[in-house]
């Protein structure tokens, strides 16, 4: 059989490959979360400029470890005039755990902390489509949400908005947990339930019980009577 025949029989295949991926895609399939937990690429004018892998963890998950990832992203027009200001720079920090337990919860506690401190004004918001906190002041603007295992914060130093287009992008890839009562409603839930983990109980000491107090009633619990011929002074008449 000539070869030169058969070869181009593989074409039609792989077409077909390359549609039904695209097709896939149009059909509301969302892109899977980076390998390296950030988008190493352009997103529309903000031009991918660094990648790093950091030591700082924002939103602390007790037993739950995590790194964190940052891409810095410059404006392609301001690049092309040589004119880069603090509104043409702009980060994204992407914070990966090992488990979704717990994050949620402490990424709403965390924001209510940031609340409370001055100079910052924490609103609820959506941008591009994601449910987001914004975090503004101190000089610095920042989007802040929860997804499954993640936290993801945009935004940067000198700034005065928060960048939507990065957003929508990486929201497309994290979609956010947050509820529209993040500031005021109940805390979610954590691992151990809505409040904190239980304290362990010791264990039981028969020389030395723990009382129940929960279940104890005076009028059923028998007292031993005093003996009031004892002398608690010591002296032996």
């Amino acid at each position: 059989m000539d070869s030169r025949r058969t070869r181009p029989a593989a074409l039609p295949f792989l077409v077909g490959i390359v549609v039904a991926a695209a097709l896939a895609a149009a059909c509301g399939g969302r892109p899977p979360p980076p390998p390296r937990g950030v988008i190493e690429g352009d997103v529309g004018d903000w031009k991918f400029r660094r990648y790093q892998e950091v030591l700082d963890v924002e939103v602390w998950v007790d037993g739950n470890r995590a790194q964190a990832y940052t891409a810095t992203y410059a404006r392609g027009a301001a690049e092309k005039i040589n004119k880069l200001t603090d509104q043409d720079i702009a980060t994204a920090f992407v914070t990966r755990y090992e488990r979704p337990d717990g994050v949620l919860r402490e990424t709403v506690k965390f924001v209510r902390r940031l609340a409370q401190e001055s100079g910052y004004t924490v609103e609820e918001a959506k941008l591009g489509g994601v449910r987001v906190v914004t975090i503004t002041g101190h000089g610095e603007a920042w989007a802040l949400w929860a997804a499954a295992g993640h936290v993801i914060k945009i935004g940067g130093h000198g700034r005065t908005d928060v960048p939507e287009g990065l957003v929508d992008s990486y929201g497309a890839r994290y979609p956010s947990q947050l509820s529209g009562d993040v500031l005021e409603g109940p805390l979610p839930e954590g691992p151990a339930g809505p409040d904190e983990k239980p304290a362990e109980k010791a264990p039981y000491d028969p020389d030395n019980p723990t009382p129940d107090l929960d279940q104890y009633d005076p009028d059923k619990t028998d007292m031993p009577d005093r003996d009031d011929g004892d002398d608690d002074d010591g002296d032996d008449e």
